[in-house]
């Protein structure tokens, strides 16, 4: 069988976690950032454009001083001139060193480095002029600037060779007036050369560095606007997530306290020190408080709390609470104290709130606990009061009346209890219904609580029966009283839609002044006492007297109904088997037997029916009993069918009492156990007295068609000890007579038990009846009984009852001859 799969575990659902500083606050780190590295980058570009510029003044003025310088060594020939041009001219010299450096395919940077510092440049400047230059060598405005600057290449290194040419003429002496007039003019050309690509590289690297300035604020402008707009979106998704945060928040503490007012429980919210800060409907209803009153009120000035088990002060619970000092609690039942002096019984609960590990308050929970007290007491009530009448029920009476034994006084008056039951009930509730029932045990309750003493203890019992326990009452005293009692009774009229009954009471009176008289003793007495009250007439009051042998007798009776009770639950009953013989020409293959009724007492011994079927019938025990042996026979017969060496029965008497004919679930019973067992209604005869079914006709004649029409048989059992048997048996549907076994017995030396045995067999084959004889004892019995023609006879002559079960011998068989004897 495939294994039913498991339902898949649920997986929670996550809760969203806080924010951290970093989360809320990276757009604006990124956004600084990038500004930083805007602004650093601008000012990067703009101190190597600034440190170009410088550069370009010291290379102007390296060559205006270098011609200059050049122009008076000419004119002078002296060697600190030339010394002052050699080193101005070195710094156009070096910065074009270092630029033809940078414009190789492989430059050597660190050479780049030494030439530009020796160009006069500073060296922290050097880097960024290689980075601009490289970078930046293609934009129009600083290419423009390079080009005139190698433009000017050719006029420097002509500059170099004018000076060494006059330095070497001078060395020579060569310098003559003609000479130096030429040197001049040369200086002169050269000059006019160099100060337009002065002025041209001096005005292109300007609007370069104008234009890169230009370009670098622009690009800071846009990158600023963008920064801008970056920490508007993330300001206004943090403000939106904030306001989605607050209404969620709102929302929840909406839903919180719509929630908190229309709960049945009181609920309080305390801040840390204990002052109100919110109540719903149900708490300011409790305590008797508007919240609008009492907020920020400490919750101690409200109401006060005592425990109802201890007595003592709850208070310091509570504040236990708030403080956070004690964990979740629940409380007992408490009295709340209210300040306007009324008090009412609450339970609580409550637990602190914690906020980073330390008391933010506590949420108090109060449980008006009036209704289910309310409640209970109803359940109490109910539980020890009859409905229908308010009188205490008979668990409550026993209860009182066993509290009453156990504190009797030996010298005192003694208690009497007066059992009292209804001599018409019956007649009043199958006639007018169950409500002409109910509305007479009230008027009868009424009439007794009007004559009985105000101590005394009045309870209906159950049904019709009523209890009353008269305490500290001498024999006299309880004697009057309960012929008063009788009295109102039997004056009470009782009319019911336009019909008037007479009501009367039989009343049994116990007096107990012994200590050890026990509880079950003392209502045994008062039953067995009304019992005898109805006996002797009804109407009257029958003193307990326990000297009386009718008493004893009663009292053997009710002792029997204490042992069946206790054979029906511990299963001690147990069923016999007779075999019924065939006589005349209705024998059949198979058994025909009767099941008999035993009892194995507390020892084990077995006990004749006739020791407690009297008791059964009188307390109404039959109707169980029939059920009990219904039940087993059935499965005994079930269980036979399943062995095949057993003897099939095919016929199986058993024997019902007339109570069992007002049962009306009997036969309903009966057809269940059909069905149950499988066993087939033909093979069952049951057998009623000839007694039991004239005294009630028409219940038995109703009782034995609907089980006829599934297919039972019926034995109409003792026939002839009947005064009538004669005159009713033509309107009962029974298929056997079973003769008395008194007229059997004996038939043999009295003729007028032969004659009627005779006439009833007679009677039989006019009816259409078959006979069955019992107490056949002797074979002369059995020859004359056939003779007779007697159809089945039944006795020790034949065979003696034995145990019924599945594995029970019976031989049965056509004709007396195949009988069985049992020893």
């Amino acid at each position: 069988m495939r294994e039913p799969s498991k339902p898949k575990p649920t997986t929670p659902r996550r809760t969203r976690r806080a924010p951290s500083l970093l989360g809320l606050v990276w757009p604006f780190i990124v956004v600084v950032l990038v500004q930083a590295a805007i602004a650093g980058f601008s000012i990067y570009t703009l101190s190597a454009v600034r440190a170009y510029v410088g550069g370009e003044s010291q290379w102007s003025k390296g060559q205006k001083n270098a011609i200059h310088f050049l122009s008076l060594y000419a004119d002078t020939r002296n060697d600190s001139y030339f010394r002052a041009y050699r080193k101005a001219l070195a710094i156009p010299l070096a910065d074009l060193d270092a630029r033809l450096e940078l414009e190789s395919p492989e430059p050597d940077f660190d050479a780049v480095k030494r030439s530009l510092v020796a160009g006069g440049n500073h060296p922290d400047d050097v880097g960024g002029m290689v980075w601009l230059l490289q970078n930046f060598g293609e934009v129009s405005y600083l290419k423009e600037a390079v080009r005139h600057w190698q433009s000017g290449d050719a006029t420097i290194l002509e500059l170099q060779r004018l000076g060494n040419e006059i330095y070497a003429a001078v060395a020579r002496g060569g310098a003559t007036p003609v000479a130096i007039a030429e040197w001049k003019t040369e200086i002169f050309r050269i000059n006019q050369q160099l100060n337009p690509l002065t002025e041209a590289f001096s005005a292109s690297l300007g609007e370069g560095s104008r234009f890169i300035k230009n370009l670098l604020i622009a690009a800071n402008v846009v990158t600023a606007a963008l920064l801008i707009l970056l920490a508007f979106w993330r300001t206004d998704k943090l403000v939106s997530q904030r306001q989605t945060v607050e209404r969620a928040l709102n929302a929840e503490r909406e839903r919180a306290h719509v929630t908190l007012a229309s709960i049945g429980q009181a609920v309080v919210c305390t801040d840390n020190g204990g002052l109100v800060d919110y109540m719903n409907e149900a708490a300011e209803r409790l305590i008797g408080q508007r919240l609008a009153d009492v907020a920020g009120v400490p919750l101690s000035l409200l109401f006060g709390m005592v425990n109802e088990g201890t007595g003592k002060d709850a208070m310091p619970l509570i504040g236990s609470i708030v403080s956070g000092k004690a964990a979740e609690t629940d409380s007992a039942p408490c009295r709340m104290l209210r300040l306007d002096g009324s008090s009412v019984t609450v339970s609580f609960s409550g637990r602190p709130l914690q906020l980073g590990g330390s008391s933010a308050g506590a949420v108090i929970v109060f449980h008006d606990m009036t209704r289910e007290r309310d409640f209970i007491d109803r359940l109490s009530w109910q539980a020890s009061h009859d409905s229908l009448t308010d009188l205490a029920n008979r668990r409550d009476f026993e209860d009182k009346l066993e509290t009453a034994l156990r504190r009797l006084a030996p010298d005192g008056y003694g208690h009497s209890l007066i059992y009292l039951d209804l001599d018409q009930f019956k007649v009043v509730n199958d006639t007018c219904g169950h409500a002409a029932g109910d509305e007479l045990l009230r008027e009868v309750s009424d009439c007794l609580k009007r004559h009985i003493r105000g101590s005394d203890i009045l309870a209906r019992l159950g049904g019709d029966e009523f209890g009353i326990l008269l305490a500290d009452c001498g024999p006299d005293e309880a004697h009057a009283i309960a012929e008063r009692l009788r009295k109102g009774v039997e004056d009470l009229d009782f009319l019911w839609n336009g019909r008037r009954f007479a009501i009367s009471a039989s009343i049994g009176l116990v007096n107990v002044a012994s200590p050890e008289t026990s509880l079950e003793e003392t209502l045994r007495s008062a039953d067995i006492a009304c019992y005898m009250a109805k006996e002797k007439g009804r109407n009257r009051v029958q003193v307990h007297r326990p000297s009386d042998l009718e008493v004893q007798a009663r009292f053997g009776e009710m002792d029997w109904v204490r042992r069946l009770r206790a054979a029906l639950e511990e299963d001690r009953f147990c069923l016999f088997a007779q075999e019924i013989a065939a006589v005349g020409p209705y024998g059949r293959d198979g058994a025909h037997i009767e099941v008999l009724l035993r009892l194995r007492d507390e020892e084990g011994h077995l006990v004749p029916p006739n020791d407690f079927i009297p008791s059964a019938e009188r307390y109404g025990l039959m109707p169980q009993i029939d059920r009990w042996v219904v039940r087993r026979a059935f499965a005994t017969l079930a269980a036979r069918a399943d062995r095949v060496d057993a003897m099939p029965i095919v016929a199986c008497a058993i024997n019902l009492s007339g109570a069992t004919f007002n049962d009306e679930a009997f036969i309903g019973f009966v057809r269940d156990e059909f069905a149950s067992h499988g066993v087939a209604p033909e093979t069952i005869c049951f057998e009623i007295t000839e007694t039991a079914a004239i005294a009630d006709m028409p219940s038995a004649i109703g009782f034995m068609n609907a089980l006829r029409s599934i297919g039972c048989r019926f034995a109409l059992d003792d026939f002839g000890a009947g005064m009538s048997s004669f005159a009713y048996l033509k309107h009962l549907p029974v298929d056997y007579l079973k003769i008395d076994g008194g007229f059997v017995k004996d038939m043999l030396d009295d003729p007028i038990d032969r004659a009627m045995v005779e006439m009833i067999a007679h009677i039989g084959k006019v009816m259409g009846k078959r006979t069955i004889a019992e107490f056949v004892e002797t074979d002369a019995i059995v020859d004359a009984l056939r003779d007779i023609g007697v159809d089945f006879v039944q006795g020790y002559a034949i065979a003696r009852p034995i145990a019924f079960d599945a594995g029970t011998v019976l031989k049965g068989g056509r004709g007396i001859s195949r009988r069985l004897r049992v020893a």
